[in-house]
């Protein structure tokens, strides 16, 4: 693997992420959705519930956890505890959701858009290998899933600071459980959906079924990543971390397969 054409495929896929608005308006308006304008709304609304019916409707939300997180949940009035929970537990997914968005929607055009714009010709007839041309792909690919995972995680971690924070004695999020969570589980999820989809990229006529067929296929990892985002954060940290483990293999045996689906041939025709 030659690490300056790798880095130049990468640079080149981000360059034309960074210039296409059909891109970044879209993406970018759904992580301020998920990340800022839905969690200010909720948390808001649950932290400054006042009245009977409202404790009563806040109180559900606390009685909906296990036992082993309802005894985590601080602070001293039931809207206040009801907030800590939505917080930490019930929004969690949104830190896998987003990303996995976000990647798929550039890896699932990585290949068939070089087709389609003319300039997968140029590409297969450098000096880059298959292999360098795939690892460029999936790293451009990636970046971007990641780049919003910080920036998302961390307007998530002060939304959360100021509106509950000042309930439960100051500053407490990120807890150790979410830091597990975005370090260690999410990027594999991401790996795994990529390692599918730039492989599609590479097999479908359009960019359009690449769109389409990434949607269906990266439907079940979202679900599965939601799933296990959610049940990580009732259980240990040493769940979270067998977890993840388990997660960083089937991305690495999913990466090395989908590095045998880009040929040359796939860029021309």
């Amino acid at each position: 693997m030659k690490r300056d054409i790798v880095w130049a495929v990468a640079m080149n896929e981000l360059r034309q992420v960074v210039r296409s608005r059909d891109y970044l308006l879209p993406l970018g308006a759904l992580g301020l959705l998920f990340f800022l304008i839905v969690p200010v709304l909720l948390l808001g609304t649950v932290t400054n519930a006042t009245g009977n019916e409202a404790a009563e409707a806040v109180g559900a939300v606390i009685n909906t956890l296990p036992e082993t997180a309802q005894a985590n949940i601080k602070g001293d009035s039931v809207p206040v505890r009801a907030s800590y929970a939505v917080a930490v537990y019930l929004l969690a997914p949104i830190a896998i959701v987003v990303p996995l968005t976000i990647s798929t929607a550039v890896g699932a055009t990585a290949v068939v858009g070089e087709r389609e714009k003319g300039t997968g010709e140029f590409l297969a007839h450098t000096p880059a290998s298959e292999r360098d041309i795939y690892i460029g792909k999936l790293i451009a690919s990636l970046i971007p899933g990641y780049v919003a995972t910080i920036v998302g995680f961390s307007i998530y971690s002060v939304v959360v600071n100021v509106i509950v924070g000042p309930g439960v004695g100051g500053w407490f999020f990120p807890t150790a459980d979410w830091f597990i969570l975005i370090a260690w589980v999410v990027p594999p999820f991401i790996a795994v959906a990529l390692s599918i989809i730039v492989a599609i990229s590479a097999r479908v006529k359009s960019a359009a079924a690449a769109q389409q067929a990434s949607q269906l296929v990266t439907l079940p990892v979202i679900l599965s990543a939601y799933g296990v985002a959610t049940g990580l954060l009732f259980n240990s940290s040493v769940a979270a971390l067998v977890i993840g483990a388990l997660a960083w293999v089937a991305a690495l045996i999913g990466l090395t397969r989908g590095a045998r689906s880009v040929k040359r041939e796939n860029l021309i025709s």
